[in-house]
C-alpha cells in the first residue's frame, strides 16, 4: 500500500492524516496549541509549539501505516494564512508567529486605505489591505516596535519556519507568498512597491517556488525522530483557503465552497488572477491555472459560541448535564422561531471583520429588538447574521465571477440542518454537503499526489469526495429573507461610519484597565 500525509497547520492545531493514495482515511492526529491574547488586539502563537505538533502528528499517524509492505510517497503541506515571524540572522525566532487574527496593525491598514496606496497594492497583488496581513504587521513593527524590527535578518510565516527547521532551506510557495500581501500576483513575484511600503528587502524573504515544489533530505534527527526516510519528498502545500476548495472538490467554475468554521470564507476558483475594482474579495494562487477568489469572515461559530456562552449559560450546563451537545440543544431552540427572527436582525462583527467591509474596527449589534423578542430569537437571528454576512460575500464575488452554479458547504456548522437550510434559503442555492474528511488537509495530500504524478490532474479529488446532504431553498422563506437582507445591508453601511468611534472607545477603556492592573 501507498501511502500519503497531509498536514494542516491552522489556527490552534495542526491535523495530521494519514491517506491511501485513494484518498481512504487511515490515520489522524489533532494536536493543539494555544493562542496567546496577552493584550488588546494581539492574537499570537509560539511557533516551537507548532513545529512539536507537527512532529507529534507524523509520528502518531505513521504508526498507523506499515512501512514494510508499504511506501509512504510524500507529505504535503496546508497552512493559516498571514502569520508573520521575525527571525534573527541564525534563523532563531525573534517573535511568536503574529496570527490573521491579531489586530494592532489596524492603525496602519487604516492609512493605508484613506491614502490610496492600499487600492494601488491590491490591484496587484490581489490581497485586500487590512491588518491581518503582514504586509501591515511589518509596517506595524517598523514604526512601532523599530528596535526589534531592526534586529530581524528574515521576514517569514509559520510553515517557512516549520520546514526550515525539517529542512534547513527557507522557501516559500506562492500561494503563501499571494497572502502576505506584498506578491505580485501578474509577474509572479515580490512587488517593488509593496517592499518599500513595508520596509523589506528580496533578501530579507524566503526563495518563491511553486505549490508543487518539492524538499527532499529531511534532517537526520527528524527523520529518526518521526520514524520515516530522509529521502521521502515534502511537497510545499498551498494555504488553507484554496486547499479547502481543492479538499471538498469545489474546483470547477462557478462551484463555490462556503465554509463555516470558527471563523468562515465563500471562495471560487477561475483559471486567471481576478481583482474586484471595490476590493471586496482576495484573489490567492492554488497551483497552475487554478486561482481562488473569495472573501474570508472573522465571524462564523465563534459567535455561535458567545451566544452560547453569554445569552445561554443555564442551558449549556443542563446540556452538559445530560451528556448532550449543548450547540445542538441552542438549534432546536433556534428552528422554533419562523425564518427572519420576526424581524431581529443581527450583524455578527464580534471580532471586527474582513470581507465584504475588511474593517477591524467593526462591532456587532441586535437591531429591531422589541418586547416581543425572546432569548430563542438572539440565537436565530445570530445564526442568520452569520449566513447574512457570508450573502454579502457572495453577492460581491458574482461581481467579479458571475453567478454560482453550485455551494460546497463545509465546516463545523455542517453537522446543523438547521444552518444547512439556512443556508440554502438565504443563497437561494442547492447547497451539498460533501462526504469530506478534513478537507483541507485532503486538499493539501490531492496536491502532494498531482506534484509526485500519482493522479495526472487535480480534478481527480472527485474520486476522493462523496456527497452527504444536498438541501434546496425553501420558497416559503423567500419573502423574509429577500426583505431582510437589504436592510442588514444598508444598515452595515450606516453603523460603518461609527465603528472606528466605538472601537476607539474601547481601546482606551481597556488601556485604562490594563494600566490600573499594571499599577
Amino acid at each position: 500500500m501507498d501511502y500519503m500525509i497531509g498536514i494542516d497547520i491552522g489556527t490552534t492545531s495542526v491535523k495530521t492524516v494519514l491517506y491511501d493514495t485513494a484518498g481512504k482515511v487511515l490515520g489522524y492526529s489533532n494536536n493543539l496549541y494555544p493562542l496567546y491574547q496577552d493584550q488588546p488586539d494581539m492574537a499570537e502563537e509560539d511557533p516551537e509549539e507548532i513545529f512539536s505538533g507537527v512532529l507529534d502528528g507524523l509520528t502518531a499517524v505513521l504508526r498507523k501505516a506499515d512501512l514494510k509492505t508499504g511506501t509512504l510517497k510524500g507529505v504535503s503541506f496546508s497552512a493559516a494564512m498571514h502569520s508573520l515571524i521575525l527571525l534573527d540572522e541564525n534563523y532563531k525566532p525573534l517573535t511568536r508567529a503574529i496570527t490573521w487574527a491579531d489586530n494592532r496593525a489596524v492603525k496602519y491598514a487604516d492609512e493605508l486605505r484613506e491614502n490610496g496606496v492600499g487600492k494601488q497594492l491590491y490591484e496587484k497583488t490581489g490581497t485586500p489591505i487590512h491588518p491581518m496581513t503582514p504586509l501591515s504587521k511589518l509596517i506595524w513593527l517598523r514604526n512601532d516596535q523599530p528596535d526589534l524590527f531592526k534586529k530581524a535578518s528574515w521576514f517569514v510565516g509559520i510553515k517557512e519556519y516549520v520546514l526550515y527547521k525539517l529542512f534547513g532551506q527557507l522557501k516559500e510557495e506562492y500561494s503563501t507568498a499571494n497572502a502576505t500581501g506584498m506578491f505580485n500576483i501578474f509577474n509572479m513575484d515580490w512587488d517593488d512597491q509593496a517592499l518599500e511600503v513595508a520596509g523589506v528587502t528580496r533578501d530579507q524573504l524566503p526563495e518563491l517556488v511553486d505549490t508543487t515544489d518539492k524538499m527532499v533530505g529531511l534532517r537526520d534527527e527528524y527523520a529518526r525522530v518521526i520514524g520515516i526516510e530522509k529521502d521521502v519528498p515534502f511537497i510545499m502545500g498551498a494555504t488553507d483557503g484554496p486547499l479547502s476548495n481543492l479538499g471538498v472538490n469545489a474546483i470547477d467554475p462557478g462551484v463555490v465552497a462556503v465554509t463555516i468554521g470558527t471563523s468562515g470564507a465563500v471562495r471560487v476558483i477561475t483559471d486567471k488572477p481576478r481583482i474586484d475594482p471595490k476590493a471586496r474579495v482576495f484573489c490567492y494562487y492554488l497551483a497552475p491555472n487554478k486561482w481562488v477568489v473569495g472573501g474570508p469572515v472573522n465571524n462564523g461559530g465563534i459567535v455561535f459560541r458567545w451566544v452560547r456562552d453569554q445569552l445561554f449559560a443555564p442551558e449549556k450546563i443542563t446540556a452538559e448535564q445530560m451528556q448532550i451537545d449543548s450547540y445542538d440543544l441552542l438549534t432546536q431552540i433556534a428552528e422554533k422561531i419562523p425564518a427572519g427572527s420576526d424581524g431581529l436582525i443581527f450583524h455578527p462583527f464580534l471580532g471586527g471583520e474582513r470581507a465584504p467591509i475588511w474593517d477591524a474596527n467593526a462591532r456587532g449589534s441586535f437591531f429591531g429588538l422589541t418586547r416581543t423578542h425572546t432569548r430563542a430569537h438572539m440565537v436565530r437571528a445570530a445564526l442568520e447574521g452569520i449566513v447574512y454576512n457570508l450573502y454579502t460575500v457572495m453577492l460581491a464575488l458574482e461581481e467579479v465571477v458571475g453567478k454560482p452554479k453550485s455551494i460546497q458547504a463545509t465546516g463545523g456548522f455542517a453537522r446543523s440542518a438547521l444552518w444547512r437550510q439556512m443556508l440554502a434559503d438565504i443563497f437561494e442555492q442547492d447547497v451539498t454537503i460533501p462526504e469530506s474528511f478534513e478537507g483541507t488537509a485532503l486538499g493539501a495530500a490531492v496536491l502532494g499526489m498531482y506534484s509526485l504524478g500519482i493522479i495526472d490532474d487535480l480534478s481527480e479529488v472527485k474520486k476522493f469526495v462523496g456527497v452527504t446532504n444536498v438541501h434546496h431553498p425553501n420558497p416559503e422563506t423567500f419573502e423574509a429573507y429577500r426583505t431582510l437582507v437589504p436592510i442588514y445591508i444598508r444598515l452595515s453601511r450606516l453603523l460603518q461610519t461609527e465603528y472606528k468611534n466605538i472601537a476607539e472607545f474601547q481601546r482606551n477603556e481597556e488601556q485604562k484597565k490594563q494600566n490600573q492592573n499594571d499599577d
